[in-house]
């Protein structure tokens, strides 16, 4: 029962109206009590019982629990569409080209079906689709007896080596799924020490064999081992020196959707350890990559690209750069929600570092979704940065009124979670937020900043987690009556990596 609730809770306003227009359509009558029992689940004021009582008036029905197995069938069947709509189209185009030959071949017309088989062939090596490829060289060597002009050899040599490199995929995925499965257990930060272990135990070679998607699946997993541990710094020198790696050997193998994707990763690791400058090297690598093949993947990567930009802008002494690179995009409608979400996010930061308190304000207030919304669409770490936010923002706009229970929601919904990834720093920071704000006269005493200091475990600029830097500025601009944007640079430039 709770499945079908949770399915229907997680619908954005424009899905649920997307959904509402798919059961309309499928409906043999208009106004039946599917869409009718759609509406009622949506409202969180009501149990089983109460939306039974609404559509039979009984509290007990066996076609109440009918309705709701169809219901639950139309969400699966409405997903299933709408991802099929968003499939990959090279891929579609690839199966296409595919039937197409087959039914040729299946009227003997041997010389268009070859001819057919043979474009499928180009697009699914350029984008390693191993399994479709297996599938044209099955087809080829099938009809090679009828067609003469092919050299069968050629294709069983094709289809021995695409076989060994679907094996070699099959293997990466294994890699990916331990590695992913040992950071999560044994919480380690050795990423390069784990990697090399468990490709020597699979017997792969790291330098000749990881192709640009694997390389991506292997950033995934490094990039959540970077929030846990907070150590970005850890990751850089293997996403970068791997990267070349592959570039060396691997020029002529486009793969362009997860090259962008390695390319951003490495500049968003660069700006999260303070280097600037390189970080915008790596994004201009990666804008001249979205223009190459007709553009086709600027619109994917476009919010992502222009976030991390503005990002590096902003910390580098460059705020108004920042918020005029993130205004065009924060009304806009997007496929990538959570890039969306993040360029809110990053332009209220931008606004409440620069003491435009109510333009922040008015940014933070368009996010009316629940926590676990946001969380599907995003992750927990952008939730925590939000609810973070809000309370620093209320507590500087004087609303006293949300300020405590801003404290008291922060604390039930979040805490358990830091702790459970050893981030006590937070739970800290929280207490001293909270007590400038009920004594902020001694804010700027002597005590108070000697607590601030004996109160976290420090570490150094350099592997300090520029956000992190970011909401303590908040804290040292109490203590010191500074601007926050100049207590955070102030703070940002004390690392030796800031370039």
């Amino acid at each position: 029962m709770n499945d079908l609730n949770n399915l229907i809770s997680a619908f954005s306003k424009e899905e649920a109206q997307k959904f509402v227009a798919y059961l309309e359509k499928r409906n043999k009558i208009k106004h039946t009590k599917n869409i009718k029992l759609f509406y009622l689940l949506q409202r969180k004021d009501l149990n089983s019982n109460q939306v039974c009582i609404a559509l039979y008036n009984t509290k007990k029905s066996s076609a109440y629990h009918a309705l709701r197995k169809r219901l639950f069938q139309s969400i699966i069947n409405f997903s299933a569409n709408s991802s099929l709509e968003d499939e990959n189209s090279l891929q579609m185009e690839v199966i296409r080209y595919i039937l197409a030959a087959r039914n040729y071949l299946q009227q003997k017309q041997y010389k268009a079906a070859y001819h057919i088989l043979k474009k499928a062939e180009r697009i699914a090596l350029e984008h390693h689709l191993f399994s479709f490829l297996n599938e044209i060289y099955h087809t080829q060597i099938q009809f090679a007896h009828a067609y003469p002009l092919v050299n069968l050899d050629d294709i069983i040599n094709k289809f021995k080596k695409n076989k060994e490199e679907h094996i070699l995929e099959d293997q990466l995925n294994i890699v990916y799924s331990k590695i992913k499965l040992k950071l999560k257990q044994e919480h380690h930060t050795n990423f390069q020490s784990i990697l090399e272990h468990t490709l020597k135990e699979l017997d792969i070679d790291k330098v000749t064999k990881l192709s640009f998607k694997s390389l991506y699946q292997l950033v995934t997993i490094v990039s959540v081992s970077a929030f846990t541990s907070n150590d970005y710094l850890n990751i850089e020198s293997f996403l970068i020196n791997t990267y070349i790696s592959i570039s060396k050997y691997k020029d002529k193998e486009k793969q362009p959707y997860y090259h962008i994707q390695i390319l951003y990763h490495i500049a968003n690791t660069l700006f999260r350890n303070k280097k600037f400058k390189t970080s915008k090297v790596y994004l201009k690598l990666m804008y001249q990559l979205m223009h190459k093949y007709k553009k086709k993947y600027y619109n994917t990567f476009n919010l992502k690209h222009k976030l991390l930009l503005a990002l590096n802008l902003n910390y580098s002494n460059k705020p108004l750069e920042a918020i005029e690179t993130l205004k065009p995009y924060v009304n806009i409608k997007h496929v990538d929600i959570a890039s969306v979400l993040n360029i809110h996010l990053s332009l209220a930061m931008f606004y409440f570092q620069s003491n435009a308190l109510k333009k922040a304000h008015q940014i933070l207030s368009k996010l009316h979704h629940s926590d676990s919304w946001y969380q599907e669409k995003t992750d927990i770490e952008w939730v925590i940065k939000k609810n973070l936010m809000e309370l620093l923002l209320h507590i500087d706009l004087g609303n006293t009124d949300l300020v405590e229970s801003k404290f008291l929601s922060f604390k039930r919904r979040h805490f358990k979670y830091l702790k459970s990834i050893k981030q006590d720093r937070a739970i800290t920071y929280i207490a001293l937020v909270e007590q400038h704000y009920k004594n902020p006269e001694n804010s700027t005493s002597t005590a108070f900043k000697i607590l601030v200091e004996n109160s976290f475990n420090w570490v150094s600029h350099q592997e300090e987690d520029i956000f992190i830097m970011s909401f303590y500025a908040w804290l040292k601009s109490k203590i010191f009556k500074t601007p926050l944007y100049d207590t955070t640079l102030e703070l940002v430039k004390h690392t030796q990596y800031n370039i």
